[in-house]
């Protein structure tokens, strides 16, 4: 979501079309489908959500609650040279109109370690309380828009630095982080590993009507973000549940 030279935010969107150049035609395929938004009418069910990123500027939490929206997921950092500019405008803006949010990381293996990235995401904002509003951290990690698409890491060099995230993470916080990524991504970039999904949430992100095939290990996804744009600013997204269960999981159990 930013360049690495000048910290400017860029959305998702923007960031995958620039990889279609350099991608095989069935790699180009996997990520147009999900490059392709469906309409605010073809929403899937579930309750409805949004992320945003330094891309959106100041959010109208008050629109977006009045429209729908129930949780958040909100842009603290990248690598650790980025943090979100307008992070605190939207963290705190979605909490205060009753929102259950969270923050997220764009993760960049080929930058720093996982455990200085776990790291960076709390000290800028990504910590997590039990105060029934604040969802685990995400770790955003997905499509390369800077080089190459698996970040010049093997599969096991991939799932050891999602995996020294994910512990720091919890060690940090106590909480496991979600994992926001695409079953492409997933498959080619950490040769479908299935050992993380007993602990973290899984955040899907496919733009299609269905959401298709999941990484391994995970039988059901938690968050889908099925579209790029619709009735919220930024990303639309659905929790797979309740509001109650929703709840549960910002708690880690009962409030």
């Amino acid at each position: 979501m930013t360049n690495p030279t000048q910290g400017t935010p860029t959305s998702k969107r923007r960031r995958r079309l620039r990889l279609l150049a350099g991608l095989s035609a069935m790699a180009t395929a996997a990520v147009l489908a999900i490059l392709t938004p469906t309409p605010a009418s073809a929403a899937p069910a579930g309750l409805p959500g949004m992320d945003v990123s330094g891309h959106q500027g100041n959010v109208n939490w008050s629109a977006a609650w009045n429209n729908g929206a129930r949780f958040a997921y909100v842009k603290a950092t990248e690598g650790i040279g980025y943090t979100n500019p307008y992070f605190a405008q939207q963290y705190n803006g979605s909490y205060n109109v009753g929102m259950i949010r969270g923050a997220y990381h764009f993760g960049l293996p080929d930058r720093s370690s996982g455990t200085t990235q776990a790291n960076y995401l709390v000290d800028h904002g990504g910590g997590w309380s039990k105060d029934g509003k604040t969802l685990p951290g995400a770790l955003d990690i997905e499509y390369n828009p800077y080089g190459a698409t698996c970040y010049g890491k093997s599969a096991s060099g991939m799932q050891t630095w999602i995996r020294d995230f994910l512990n720091q993470y919890h060690a940090r916080t106590g909480r496991w982080a979600t994992i926001y990524t695409t079953t492409d991504w997933w498959s080619t970039c950490t040769g479908n590993y299935s050992g993380f999904a007993a602990n973290s949430p899984l955040w899907i992100a496919r733009y299609s009507g269905t959401v298709g095939a999941l990484p391994a290990g995970w039988g059901t996804y938690s968050f889908w973000q099925y579209a790029s744009s619709g009735t919220f600013p930024g990303d639309q997204n659905v929790w797979n549940g309740t509001l109650d269960r929703l709840k549960v999981l910002a708690c880690n159990g009962p409030c």
